[in-house]
């Protein structure tokens, strides 16, 4: 179980207070806050430019959740015609939007091959190379 310092870092500051000094510990299980339904649950990971403008990076983890309940718009991974994408999914219209700059709408037609495979509820940014990670997602 994760231990977590209840002390919140702002982006650039120069120094602060050692966060020892004076806190508590609360017992915090990640699996807990980040998987809703752990057996309709598995991690992806994002790879190009197409979902940035949602904050999904080249790199990231994908927490997809089978069991989440669909809305439109939702983040999803997807086989599309035998490729897994991560899009947004307007489901009224039957298109998957790509966010990220310079990428187009493509709109799913009769002759695609097309399955949800589960809506993208948590993202992690990786901020290191794991090379652990890298193995096990090929």
């Amino acid at each position: 179980m994760l231990q977590v310092i209840p002390v919140a870092a702002q982006a650039g500051i120069s120094g602060f207070e050692s966060p020892a000094a004076e806190y508590k510990q609360l017992a915090l299980d990640l699996d807990e806050l980040l998987i809703e339904h752990p057996t309709a649950t598995f991690i992806g990971q994002a790879q190009g430019d197409s979902m940035t403008g949602v904050g999904i990076f080249d790199g990231d983890l994908l927490i997809v959740d089978r069991a989440a309940h669909p809305t439109s718009l939702d983040v999803i991974v997807a086989n599309l015609n035998g490729n897994f994408v991560c899009k947004l999914y307007d489901r009224k219209a039957q298109v998957l939007l790509s966010p990220g700059l310079d990428h187009k709408p493509y709109a799913l037609g009769d002759g695609d091959l097309f399955e949800v495979e589960g809506i993208v509820v948590r993202s992690v940014r990786m901020h290191r190379y794991v090379r652990w990670l890298s193995q096990c997602m090929r």
